[in-house]
Protein backbone atom coordinates (compact mmCIF):
# COMPACT_ATOMS: atom_id res chain seq x y z
CA UNK A 1 0.00 0.00 0.00
CA UNK A 2 1.35 3.43 -1.01
CA UNK A 3 2.53 5.74 2.21
CA UNK A 4 -0.32 7.91 2.99
CA UNK A 5 0.98 11.78 2.64
CA UNK A 6 -0.10 14.71 4.75
CA UNK A 7 1.50 17.80 7.12
CA UNK A 8 2.84 16.44 10.12
CA UNK A 9 2.62 18.63 12.84
CA UNK A 10 2.59 19.16 16.67
CA UNK A 11 -0.47 18.24 18.02
CA UNK A 12 -0.53 21.71 19.84
CA UNK A 13 -0.68 23.41 16.29
CA UNK A 14 -3.48 21.22 15.02
CA UNK A 15 -5.66 22.27 18.09
CA UNK A 16 -4.41 25.74 18.23
CA UNK A 17 -7.36 28.03 18.46
CA UNK A 18 -10.28 26.13 17.59
CA UNK A 19 -13.40 25.94 18.86
CA UNK A 20 -14.23 22.31 18.56
CA UNK A 21 -11.97 19.47 18.44
CA UNK A 22 -13.32 15.88 19.02
CA UNK A 23 -11.26 12.18 19.28
CA UNK A 24 -14.38 10.37 17.65
CA UNK A 25 -12.14 6.89 17.10
CA UNK A 26 -9.03 6.00 19.11
CA UNK A 27 -5.77 7.43 17.22
CA UNK A 28 -7.99 10.07 15.05
CA UNK A 29 -8.77 13.70 15.76
CA UNK A 30 -11.07 15.83 14.28
CA UNK A 31 -10.86 19.65 14.43
CA UNK A 32 -13.00 22.79 13.59
CA UNK A 33 -11.10 25.27 11.15
CA UNK A 34 -13.98 28.07 11.53
CA UNK A 35 -11.44 30.95 9.51
CA UNK A 36 -11.59 28.25 6.75
CA UNK A 37 -15.21 26.34 7.39
CA UNK A 38 -13.82 23.57 7.19
CA UNK A 39 -12.82 20.27 9.53
CA UNK A 40 -9.18 18.92 9.58
CA UNK A 41 -8.35 15.00 9.90
CA UNK A 42 -5.46 13.87 11.61
CA UNK A 43 -3.56 10.93 12.91
CA UNK A 44 -1.95 10.60 15.86
CA UNK A 45 1.62 9.58 15.56
CA UNK A 46 2.92 10.46 18.54
CA UNK A 47 1.78 12.10 22.10
CA UNK A 48 2.93 15.41 20.89
CA UNK A 49 2.74 14.78 16.69
CA UNK A 50 -0.38 14.75 14.49
CA UNK A 51 -0.36 13.82 10.72
CA UNK A 52 -3.04 16.03 8.87
CA UNK A 53 -4.63 13.73 6.41
CA UNK A 54 -7.57 15.41 4.85
CA UNK A 55 -9.72 19.00 4.90
CA UNK A 56 -13.11 18.89 4.55
CA UNK A 57 -16.07 21.03 4.86
CA UNK A 58 -19.08 19.99 7.50
CA UNK A 59 -21.49 17.82 4.82
CA UNK A 60 -18.23 15.59 4.19
CA UNK A 61 -16.19 15.12 7.84
CA UNK A 62 -18.12 11.91 8.19
CA UNK A 63 -17.96 10.53 5.05
CA UNK A 64 -14.47 11.06 5.27
CA UNK A 65 -13.71 9.70 8.97
CA UNK A 66 -15.38 6.19 7.37
CA UNK A 67 -12.74 6.16 4.90
CA UNK A 68 -9.81 7.18 7.46
CA UNK A 69 -10.73 5.41 10.62
CA UNK A 70 -10.15 1.82 9.47
CA UNK A 71 -6.85 3.34 7.90
CA UNK A 72 -4.82 4.41 11.34
CA UNK A 73 -3.23 1.38 12.20
CA UNK A 74 -2.28 1.32 8.62
CA UNK A 75 -0.77 5.03 8.87
CA UNK A 76 0.75 4.62 12.31
CA UNK A 77 2.87 1.95 10.82
CA UNK A 78 3.80 3.70 8.03
CA UNK A 79 5.24 6.36 10.45
CA UNK A 80 6.42 4.06 12.65
CA UNK A 81 4.11 4.16 15.63
CA UNK A 82 4.30 1.48 17.85
CA UNK A 83 0.45 0.21 18.33
CA UNK A 84 0.08 -0.04 21.75
CA UNK A 85 -3.01 1.56 22.49
CA UNK A 86 -3.15 4.72 24.76
CA UNK A 87 1.02 4.74 24.07
CA UNK A 88 1.94 6.97 21.08
CA UNK A 89 5.80 7.32 21.73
Amino acid sequence: MDRVEGIIMSKDDFLNNVPYTKEPYEGILVSADTGHNQYKIAVQLSENQVLLVDQVNDKEVLEKLREWVPRVNEIQMQYGVNNDPGNYS
